[in-house]
């Protein structure tokens, strides 16, 4: 079908409906997150970093330490009483991708004069280029990308429902914003967190009815994510779990590409751990193209906002300056480390702020609504119907975050024995702890292909777990940096342990029911246990009960 001379260009020379310009976006985030996850989808769990599910997980809180999983594990638990646990991950992860694309489109400005084809109607088709345009970005990055292979699922639904809690604290409303923060309230603390950065300046500048006015829409906005915040909030006050401010150090952003620390951070990545890299991403080329992405996004948002001054998106200055702290909190951790350090020493509470990297989420946001303009732009002046080509861009730009970053998600079967051990041990209905040994948090099984993944054990048992949660971070020029425990009792395990002698009576005076060995080493555990019963023993697994 030909356009109507004067009339500006359309999809494929038709105006889009309704419909499809309303399912678009969430349509292009499945296909995104099919196409990212890739291998993740098939048959059993995907584990990887701090992505552990488990075949069975129960409800409660099991461990010490800050309530990092809190309420993330127990909304797993009460959704794998319904569905298979597995589905329930894959729902999950690709609801990220969904959630995170219909959200950016959501942001793009609604129609204007300047959208306008000649004979005076809505312009649809362009709006629909700009809208998939952000969509594609937002649910298409090194931020997202870096955190998924880190296998922070949680902070992603609270990341890919940061578009609508900035919609929401735009509009106004404390039941509006309640409900678009529930995806963030679920993910947790850190989740939270990113997107209090976010909604907090949108709701003080949304309205310019002078400084009480924004001060009630704070007030209201702060009290909403508190209520919300309860289940870890409540936890984190009574907790007596301790910050190592050697954490800053280990947490801060790293460069990641030829441009330094603040050139990945503005491309959207930086993060600490370097296995969570996108594979290639550091090349001059993808590099180069992905930083001079940020400045056409960044470049077109300044201009959209300063031209529309008057009929500006309300949630646009709001969100700059989200974006702005977001970036300013990402670089203290990485040029001003003693900054953190010394609020640490103040209050643990601060400890969050120490993985600064993942606060630029709202400049991810900023990109994506500026890439959006930019496409917008394009699409009138120069590329009309082919505008909608450049959704493939944020793709294009990193193309290895395709079918599990080539490979690096997957997906695997828990062993028999791990059925059959947590089977057992939740059956038993006498009080204690239960230690897994080696002692260390992280393991790299076999049968999930060599990945490493964090011990599923601390997700596993309806008994509280005691672990090594200290980490050990390698540093670019070498070296290795210590984060010391969180909890006062895997600090006194640990010590034992370390100890090299007998365990069982000092376990047994700690409240230790089970003992747990993974892995092949399992006779060098034997010696140090005199009186432990065998409970199950193969190959993987062995399970002793004090």
């Amino acid at each position: 079908m030909a356009c109507s001379e004067g009339m500006s260009p359309s999809l494929y020379g038709m105006r889009p409906s309704s419909s499809f310009v309303r399912i678009a976006p969430a349509a292009l985030g499945l296909v995104l997150g099919l196409l990212a996850l890739g291998p993740a989808l098939g048959p059993g769990f995907t584990l990887r970093y701090d992505m552990v599910f488990v075949p069975g997980p129960v409800w409660g809180s099991h461990g010490g330490g800050f309530p990092r999983a809190v309420p993330s594990d127990q909304v797993v638990a009460l959704l794998s009483a319904i569905l298979p646990g597995q589905i329930v991950q894959k729902v999950l992860l690709v609801g990220i991708f969904v959630l995170a694309a219909a959200g950016a489109a959501a942001l793009v400005p609604a129609d204007r004069t300047a959208d306008r084809t000649a004979d005076g109607t809505a312009d649809t088709a362009g709006r629909t280029a700009a809208r998939l345009a952000a969509a594609a970005f937002y649910a298409w990055n090194a931020y997202l990308a870096q955190r998924l292979l880190l296998g922070q699922w949680a902070l992603l639904l609270g990341f890919a429902g940061l578009p609508w809690a900035v919609r929401a604290a735009a509009r106004g409303g404390v039941l509006r914003l309640a409900a678009a923060l529930l995806p963030a309230a679920v993910g947790g603390f850190q989740a939270m967190l990113v997107t209090a950065v976010a909604v907090l300046p949108v709701a003080v500048w949304r309205t310019a009815d002078g400084w009480r006015a924004r001060a009630r829409a704070l007030a209201e906005s702060v009290a909403t994510m508190a209520v919300l915040g309860l289940p870890w909030l409540v936890p984190a006050l009574r907790s007596d779990a301790v910050a190592d401010p050697a954490g800053v150090a280990a947490f801060a952003p790293r460069a990641d590409g030829p441009f330094g620390t603040l050139g990945s951070l503005l491309s959207l990545g930086g993060i600490w751990n370097a296995e969570a890299g996108v594979p290639g991403q550091g090349s001059w080329g993808t590099a180069t193209v992905r930083l001079a992405l940020t400045a056409v996004a960044l470049v077109t948002f300044v201009r959209q906002a300063r031209s529309r001054l008057e009929e500006r998106e309300p949630y646009a200055r709001g969100l700059a300056v989200g974006a702005a702290a977001g970036l300013v909190v990402a670089c203290t951790g990485a040029f001003a480390p003693g900054v953190l350090q010394w609020l640490m020493g103040v209050w643990p509470g601060f400890g969050p702020f120490r993985d600064g990297q993942l606060y630029i989420a709202p400049f991810a946001l900023v990109l994506a609504v500026g890439f959006a303009a930019a496409v917008a732009w394009l699409d009138r002046a120069v590329l009309g119907r082919f505008a909608v080509a450049a959704v493939a861009v944020p793709v294009l730009v990193l193309p290895t975050f395709a079918l599990g970053a080539f490979g690096r998600l997957g997906s695997a079967e828990y062993p028999d024995g791990w059925r059959a051990v947590q089977a057992i041990v939740n059956r038993d209905p006498a009080p204690g702890a239960l230690v897994t040994l080696p002692w260390g948090a992280y393991r790299a099984f076999g049968w999930n292909g060599g990945r490493v993944v964090l011990d599923p054990a601390t997700k596993a048992f309806a008994r509280r777990v005691v672990w090594d949660d200290a980490l050990v971070v390698g540093l670019p020029g070498g070296g290795r940096i210590r984060v010391a425990s969180e909890d006062p009792l895997n600090r006194r395990i640990g010590a034992v342990v370390a100890g090299g002698g007998p365990l069982t009576t000092a376990f047994a005076a700690e409240g230790v029911r089970y003992v747990l060995v993974e892995g092949q080493n399992q006779n060098a555990f034997l010696s140090r246990l005199p009186g432990a019963i065998p409970v199950w023993r193969d190959g993987e697994l062995l399970l002793m009960r004090l």
